[in-house]
């Protein structure tokens, strides 16, 4: 898929197959991410087993814009120019989660959920057409401490449990960088792609 141009074709055939129930492997501004529908509990069972995730394990919604983000968590006026910011871009924030979010998505104890918007055209394109945010996790296999960034070499190990890789060339080697405010004060609690220093 075109990088800067996707294929509005190819965009509407990944759309119908994640709304089929489809699992995605997409490349992001960050790196390569698992996606699918948010209320697609099977994907979401696929997507622990690829990556051997406990239920502590923060899932993240990718959203297009602000407008959609709001609707899934809960986000005073300071939070909000914090994030305001820095998005889009290479950053997943945790935060409380409204009712909206279904509750397996859910850290069990927190009550919480993390959330972005992606500075990628095709990720951005894939949102417009499926009016949604994507359930997504970075594609970080057990035991490995890179992510995968080649669709080629995703295709090759993955082509089993995954319904459709996405290549549209090289993207981030790096997972986002993740700031906590699920406390109401920024904390990183993962240092990534984008620059950490504003929120320490």
């Amino acid at each position: 898929m075109h990088p800067d141009n996707p294929q509005p074709r190819a965009i509407t055939q990944v759309v119908d197959l994640l709304k089929s129930g489809g699992l995605i492997a997409y490349p992001t501004d960050s790196c390569y991410a698992l996606g699918a529908q948010l209320g697609n509990r099977d994907a979401l069972d696929r997507i622990r087993a690829i990556r051997h995730l406990d239920d502590k394990h923060h899932f993240t919604l990718v959203c297009k814009d602000f407008a959609q983000l709001g609707q899934f968590v809960q986000i005073d006026n300071d939070v909000f120019r914090s994030i305001k910011a820095v998005t889009p871009g290479s950053y997943t924030f945790i935060l409380p989660a409204t009712k909206e979010v279904p509750k397996r998505l859910l850290h069990p104890k927190k009550k919480t959920v993390g959330v972005r918007i992606p500075d990628h055209k095709v990720v951005q394109a894939l949102l417009a057409e499926l009016g949604e945010p994507l359930l997504s996790s970075t594609l970080l296999l057990p035991d490995e401490e890179e992510p995968m960034t080649q669709g080629w070499e995703i295709k090759e190990r993955l082509d089993h449990v995954v319904d459709a890789v996405i290549d549209s060339g090289d993207c981030g080697a790096e997972p986002t960088t993740v700031i906590d405010f699920s406390s109401g004060v920024a904390e990183v609690t993962r240092h990534g792609m984008g620059d950490p220093s504003r929120f320490e």
